[in-house]
């Protein structure tokens, strides 16, 4: 059984964090604090401090950016409510690593690519294959992922590439998939399935500009890398 626990409205109005936060700003406190500013409210055990900083001492901030709604309430004093304020709060975050005030998104090269779907692959624990497709501007007119799970040549179809961007009317298509590995080395199954649809385009009239496979932190253009002509 938890010992006595100080209540925050007990403790100094210097040592809160939500007072700290409004006198010094958010980056004067430390994960847990902020954490604490989240949750807003602990148990009848544990104020939220206590229970922010028992919730990081076992989980580092990426563990728990990676946790879905289930995961989140297994956490002990974690409820539905809480785990929502969580998984808003690093949603919110992915979404800022993306944002841009161009309504139009222009790919000029792999890294741009990169940028923009790393923040959300990185997280995956499947393999997706992602298609971007573009305008002839290389303008993104729209994201689709086509497949989830390991790629395979017999499984992943050019019908499913290159439906949507017969109906979007697009001049070019970027595929990009994520290595839960981290490595992102291309495997014998992901040149094939590039070659594959590489030749279904050309068939078609619609350019494949490029394959980025994703790992931790980094990226290989198999474009770059001679697959691609």
């Amino acid at each position: 059984m938890c010992g006595y626990q100080v209540r925050i409205h007990d403790m100094p109005s210097e040592d809160r964090p939500r007072e700290r936060l409004l006198k010094h700003g958010p980056g004067f406190l430390s994960n847990a604090e902020l954490l604490s500013v989240i949750l807003r409210t602990g148990s009848k055990d544990e104020n939220v401090v206590s229970m922010s900083s028992r919730i990081l001492s076992e989980y580092n901030l990426k563990q728990l950016s990676q946790a879905n709604i289930s995961q989140l309430t297994k956490i002990r004093g974690i409820g539905p409510a809480k785990a929502t304020q969580i998984a808003a709060v690093f949603e919110l975050a992915r979404k800022l690593e993306i944002f841009t005030d161009d309504p139009k998104r222009k790919i000029r090269s792999a890294n741009d690519v990169y940028s923009l779907l790393y923040p959300r692959h990185r997280e995956l624990k499947k393999e997706h294959l992602t298609a971007l497709y573009l305008d002839t501007k290389n303008n993104i007119i729209k994201e689709e992922v086509i497949s989830i799970g390991s790629l395979n040549a017999n499984i992943v179809h050019p019908r499913e590439v290159f439906k949507s961007a017969l109906m979007e009317s697009s001049a070019s298509v970027i595929l990009t998939h994520n290595h839960p590995s981290g490595d992102p080395a291309p495997s014998r199954e992901d040149i094939a399935v590039t070659e594959k649809l590489v030749e279904g385009g050309k068939i078609l009239g619609i350019n494949v500009l490029d394959h980025v496979i994703i790992g931790d932190g980094r990226y290989v253009s198999l474009k770059e890398e001679g697959y691609i002509n």
